[in-house]
């Protein structure tokens, strides 16, 4: 990709920390905080299981088209506006599901919510590298993807707390107030950082994309990852129908059991950070998605054989969420260093298929409306399978690749 040239760090537009995280937050906060509304609305609306479902896997898929196309079209009209038109979508759309009269109505405004918020998880970081130095830059990063990680965490209590007190239509107001806050603020604090007009060709850009998508490894690490990490969405979408209808438990705590397991995701994360020194990243990213493997079979065996419970539910899908925070770290690395030379359009193009994989095992949850737990169950092992699978296919295209290199060298030295 072509991009014009950072200023030096003494010349770089000042953009608030605290801002660029509230975007970030924005977009990320409303992906699950309808969840643990969901049985509400559907009573209220009377809407299926699956049908209310789908305004989380078409929430997850607006993110994902979102990263493809948020980038270009900053590069090319400023991050500013850009971010100015992202968050004002966000808001109208956040009233158009406050006021949604029917479930199709809903969908679609959650639809557009997503790409409206994706603005600020994509656009937030961009101006963090626009206005801080390298050092200073990894820094603040830290602190956005931490945003990516509060934000699903805290958004079941949020979502079960007002749903319980104010009814369900309440999230979408609070949404709307939160995008209303950041709408005003961006515009009146947020300078622009860029350099408008450095686009990057629509034939470069297809050109480092079919690059990636002939390529087995990429394909390999892409979908596995999106395997190993986003399927979680499948159960976090379902888990409200799992814990209030078939286990009969009120909606708070669907909320709470929620955040539980969305913190195992911390622990693999830190856990990663201990062990990246000592072992090997192929292995580790191999060995965790064996861990949620394990864990979605105990998962399946229960509710297959009708032990289901809240304590074995919370435990086995805990284990599910750490193996995905250490998955998650290592399948990226390994899928944005198949090709050196298109490290961005790889990083947005792994984002898409995480979010597309957990759009998709979203919607295949849905399906099974009559038995939601069994239904996650099956998609979870399902796609721990698949996620071994290509893990093993992109790491023999890897040596495949390697090898020739290493052949390709000794040739030239040895002419």
């Amino acid at each position: 990709m072509t991009a014009a040239a950072s200023p030096e760090p003494q010349h770089r537009a000042h953009a608030p920390l605290w801002l660029l995280a509230l975007v970030t937050f924005s977009g990320t906060l409303a992906m699950h905080i309808f969840v643990p509304a969901l049985p509400i609305a559907a009573a209220s609306l009377g809407a299926s299981v699956g049908a209310m479902q789908m305004t989380v896997s078409l929430y997850i898929f607006g993110l994902a088209v979102g990263q493809l196309v948020y980038g270009p079209l900053a590069d090319r009209f400023g991050r500013r506006p850009v971010l100015l038109w992202g968050l004002g979508i966000y808001c109208v759309s956040g009233l158009a599901a406050a006021l949604a009269p029917e479930v199709h109505s809903l969908i679609a405004a959650r639809l557009f919510q997503a790409m409206g918020g994706c603005a600020g998880l994509v656009l937030g970081r961009s101006i963090v590298r626009d206005t801080a130095g390298p050092q200073e830059a990894t820094r603040r990063l830290a602190l956005m993807n931490l945003m990516v990680t509060i934000g699903p965490s805290l958004a079941p209590l949020i979502g079960g707390a007002l749903a319980t007190a104010l009814g369900w239509r309440s999230i979408f107001h609070a949404l709307f107030g939160l995008g209303v806050v950041g709408f005003l603020f961006t515009w009146r604090m947020l300078p622009e950082t860029g350099a408008p007009g450095s686009a990057v060709s629509a034939r470069d850009l297809a050109r480092n994309y079919g690059k990636l998508l002939r390529s087995p490894a990429f394909l390999g690490f892409s979908v596995g990852g999106g395997c190993a990490t986003t399927s979680m969405y499948a159960f976090i979408a379902s888990a409200p129908f799992i814990f209030v209808d078939q286990l009969h438990r009120p909606a708070h705590e669907a909320g709470i059991y929620l955040a539980i397991l969305v913190s195992g995701v911390w622990l693999g994360s830190f856990l990663t950070s201990r062990l990246i020194s000592r072992v090997r990243v192929d292995r580790l990213m191999i060995r965790s998605n064996a861990l949620s493997v394990a864990a979605a079979f105990v998962l399946l065996g229960a509710a297959l054989s009708g032990h289901l419970s809240v304590p074995l539910i919370v435990a086995s899908m805990f284990m599910f969420t750490v193996g995905v925070g250490m998955a998650s770290p290592a399948a990226l690395t390994q899928a944005i260093s198949v090709n050196p030379q298109v490290i961005g359009s790889a990083s947005g193009l792994y984002g898409f298929t995480q979010m597309a994989v957990g759009a998709l095992c979203t919607a295949l949850a849905g399906m099974g409306h009559r038995n939601p737990a069994l239904a996650s169950a099956v998609v979870l092992a399902g796609a721990g399978i698949v996620a071994q699978l290509s893990f093993a296919v992109a790491l023999r295209a890897q040596r495949r690749a390697d090898a020739a290199a290493a052949a390709a060298a000794a040739e030239t030295f040895s002419a």
